[in-house]
């Protein structure tokens, strides 16, 4: 008599799938939400600088932005690292196309906010007006899209949190 081949319970395999908790944490803090804040608010800091140099002059506001894209760069990269190990540890972020979506995002915004910060170096004043302002510009834009929907994946999927299971989408 032949034995019946095992058959795969689809529900539980969709519970696998549905595991998001956060790999990299400390004290069940996702990382990756507590570093993305800082290239942020960093990137619009830049843009600001850059209008303000734009507006007034003052080689203070050039400077000003150099040093806020550098630090936007470094923290985006932290960020990055801390976002790429939780997408390839975690199957059921891996799952998720949104999550392959922020994920594309985040880095052609690392590539704008690097070359924006390589464009500054040794020049300040110079690499503003008008190429590091368009790009301060586009690195704004890009960064609401990025943080779109990475909210969409904590708030809409729950990916990073912790919970008992129930309630999933």
């Amino acid at each position: 008599m032949t034995t019946p081949p095992d058959l795969l319970d689809p529900l539980e395999e969709r519970r696998a799938l549905q595991d998001t908790e956060s790999k990299i944490a400390i004290a069940g803090h996702p990382l990756h939400a507590m570093l993305v804040a800082f290239p942020i608010a960093l990137t619009f800091s830049t843009l600001g600088a850059d209008l303000l140099y734009a507006w007034t002059g003052a080689p203070f506001w050039a400077q000003a932005a150099g040093y806020a894209m550098f630090a936007a760069f470094t923290m985006g990269v932290l960020a990055g690292l801390t976002g790429t190990a939780e997408l390839l540890l975690v199957r059921g972020i891996r799952n998720r196309s949104a999550s392959w979506t922020h994920f594309i995002l985040a880095v052609m915004l690392l590539s704008l906010l690097g070359a924006n910060w390589v464009l500054r170096i040794g020049d300040p004043e110079g690499a503003v007006l008008p190429v590091g302002l368009a790009l301060s510009l586009v690195a704004a834009g890009m960064t609401a899209m990025t943080g779109w929907h990475g909210g969409k994946l904590v708030f809409d999927y729950q990916i990073g949190t912790r919970t008992d299971g129930s309630g999933r989408p």
